[in-house]
Parts: structure tokens; sequence; C-alpha cells
């Protein structure tokens, strides 16, 4: 059972003391802690509501929230704004759920009675950041939400998300006064649910960095082909990791060489990250190495995109100390600070540059800006290879020394044993 009294206490002085002047808005509630998974098994579901508790705590200590954030009054979404979103099926399916104790939408996706709440008002939260930011009264903001979202789709719940926050989010945006909205998704898995909901659409554009592995890694869609349909290629962006273990010097490349040239010619009025942490360092589910500077530097990346107005939404990650250490790099750069010193490099892993080039040879058609920074990469990575196998060859010859330097008695050895065709031995 969820510690409501300590939450509880924190929003309450959060909103007594938020400062006039600040504007970073915070989105939370203390009524989704309720959301939890009933059924007792061997192991917690790592969706649980600590999440939300451990980023709480971590925000009180660095001073940042209550202190320099000011929290938005909570409300839950209505029926009317979900139906753009989702099918009516799918919300009546989420809304049911309030009348059992337990019930489960996947094996891994469960609800109890407050979940439909719980979803309501972490939707109905990101809507009015959204808003807020959009309208000016808040430069940008974080949404401290659950249940997540980005895998929730037009007619199901999936993943352990229920409502999709991030396009409830875009949509009110675009009611606000918006006209173009950027879902940059760094979530360690493919936000399928946000995809399928924009996939036609050409005013959100649709980023995500994930891991893919050619379809083996939950929830298997998210290819670099998936460019978009029905008019709206181009506006779907997936750059699917080949293997686990990517980390901040890969994304930052990703980031110089393909998010941020095809953001700046979409040149969106508002940029919302759907902020999984699942791909951070010492993450159980996701087995990436992204740190809580890579985060910050991301983010501080993202700052130059439309004017500033960033509205960051969380949606995985699962291990506590990694979330809570990446939510509070993530807020410390949205309130003005430097995401510090420079990384050391930013040359990618050989599967990550593999992985951009695809990328830019699929997107450069939708995309003109891509074109010149595809051969430019592609000639490097040319000169790489012919560089890395000239080595090998020079490698290769220091190995295969002549026999009459091998000394008298390795060349009886070789001889003795039947080794006469030395140079297959050795390469």
């Amino acid at each position: 059972t969820p510690n409501l009294l300590f939450i509880y206490i924190f929003v309450d002085v959060g909103s007594q003391e938020s400062v006039a002047n600040s504007s970073t808005a915070i989105g939370f509630d203390e009524r989704m802690l309720l959301h939890a998974e009933v059924e007792k098994k061997s192991t917690l579901h790592p969706e649980r509501p600590d999440r939300l508790q451990a980023i709480a705590a971590s925000l009180a200590r660095a001073g940042i929230f209550p202190g320099k954030c000011y929290s938005i009054p909570a409300r839950e979404i209505t029926p009317e704004e979900l139906i753009t979103v989702h099918s009516l099926e799918h919300i009546e399916s989420v809304e049911v759920t309030s009348e059992s104790l337990s019930s489960y939408f996947t094996s891994d996706t469960y609800a109890n009675e407050h979940s439909a709440l719980a979803a309501r008002l972490a939707a109905g939260l990101c809507a009015d950041l959204a808003s807020a930011i959009v309208s000016g009264r808040a430069k940008n903001g974080f949404a401290l939400v659950r249940p997540p979202g980005h895998h929730a789709g037009v007619r199901q719940a999936m993943g352990f998300c229920l409502h999709n926050n991030a396009a409830v989010a875009a949509l009110a945006a675009q009611a606000a006064g918006a006209r173009k909205v950027l879902i940059l998704d760094w979530d360690v898995h493919h936000g399928n649910g946000t995809q399928e909901i924009f996939e036609q659409n050409k005013s959100v554009l649709y980023i995500s960095l994930h891991r893919h592995e050619g379809g083996k890694f939950y929830p298997g869609t998210g290819a670099a082909e998936e460019v978009g349909s029905m008019g709206a290629e181009g506006f779907c962006v997936n750059i699917p990791w080949s293997q686990g273990g990517v980390g901040d010097n890969d994304y930052i490349f990703a980031f110089q060489h393909v998010v941020l040239p095809i953001a700046a010619e979409f040149n969106p009025d508002l940029t919302i990250v759907s902020a999984g942490f699942d791909a951070a360092r010492g993450d159980p589910l996701g087995c990436c190495d992204i740190t809580p500077s890579g985060y910050a530097h991301m983010t501080n990346m993202l700052n130059a995109l439309s004017g500033g107005k960033l509205l960051v939404i969380l949606e995985g990650g699962y291990n506590l100390r990694s979330i809570s250490s990446s939510a509070t790099a993530v807020i410390k750069v949205l309130l003005g600070e430097s995401p510090g010193c420079e990384l050391e490099n930013s040359f990618p892993s050989k599967a990550g540059l593999q992985t951009v080039l695809e990328v830019l040879k699929i997107q450069m058609n939708f995309w003109p800006a891509l074109g010149p920074i595809f051969v430019n990469l592609e000639s490097q990575w040319r000169m790489y290879c012919f560089e890395r196998k000239r080595k090998q060859i020079k490698k290769r010859r220091r190995v295969l020394v002549p026999m009459w330097r091998w000394g008298r008695k390795s060349l009886l050895f070789h001889f003795l044993n039947g080794h006469h065709n030395v140079k297959s031995k050795l390469c």
C-alpha cells in the first residue's frame, strides 16, 4: 500500500510554497498511487506506486519540488477528450475495471478498482500541462504521472498503459493553439500506441528511439521502414537499436544527426517527450546505459525547439534509483540549469552508427536536410571500414613471421606435428 500520507503532505506543501516567478509546472496527484496490482505474485510488478514516490522524494531532497516548481490542479480527463484519441470501446473497457477488485487487459497490464480514476487523472494532468505551456502560463512542465501511456493504442490497453497520455496532451495543445506538435519518445520500448494514433497525421511528428533487435524486443514494432501512411509518410521516424547496452554516445549522436535536423525542419510549436527512463543504466527491463547526464543533455538539446515550450511526460523506468536521479536531472534542465560538462566523446558504437545510417537512408526521402548528413556519414563509415581492414592486414602480416626467424625448436615442433601449412595455422 503506498504511503499516501507522505505524498499528501508533499503536494500540499508544494502548492503553498510555489514560487511566484517559477515557470516550470509539475503535474501530480497522490490518487495515482492507488493504481496497483492486487494479485500477489513471487515478484513485484515493475510498474508500481514506488516509482512516483522515489521521484518525489528525490525532488524534495534537491529542493526542487516543493521549492522551485509549482503544481497545477489535478483534473480528470473527460470522455469527450478521450474519444479524440481512443475508441469508445477502449474507454468503456478501462472504466468498467472500477467495478472489480482486480482485472487484467493483458498478462502484464493490470487494473484494480482505482485504475480508471488514476488513468483519467494522468491524462487530465498531461492535457492541462500542454495547454498551460502553449498558452504561456508555464514555460515548460513535467508530468509525474502513472499509469504510463505510450503503448495504449486506439482500441487496446497493453504494456502497463491504459490511456495514451502523450497523445491526449498533443491534441490538447492543438486545441490551445499549437499547429504542429513533436512527440519525442526515448522510452526503451517503441511507443506503438502513439505511432498508431498519429501515423496518418502530418501535424504531429512522432520520433522514437528504442531497442528493436529485428522485432524481437517488446512490442516488436518500430522498424525504420515504418514511416507513416496515407500522405503522412515521413512524420513517423523510428530509430531502432539492434542490441542492448546502448548509451549516451549513441543517443546524443542520433539526436545530432537525425532528431534535431528533422525537428528543426518540422518546426513544432510544442515538444512533448515520452520520457521513459527504462533505457537508463541499471534498469532491469531495458538493459541499456544512459546516465542522468545523458538525459540532461538530450533535454537541453530539445530546449532549442519550440521556443523552449517543452512538456516531459513520465512513461516507463523500473529501477527506482535510476528513474529518480534521471528525472531530477531532466527537471533541473527545465529549470534552466546547465546539463553539466560536455560528454567526453560523442562517437557512437558501430551498431549505433549503422542504425543511424539506416534511418537516414530511409528518412532523407522525406526530409531533404538529411541528404548531406547521410552522404557525409556514409563516407566516414567507408573510411572507417577501409582503415580497419588495413590495420587488420597489417596486424596479420606482423603475425606471419618468416620460418627462418622461428628458432630451431619451434621449427622442429611444427614439422613433427604436421603443421606444414603455417599460414593457415596462424591466420
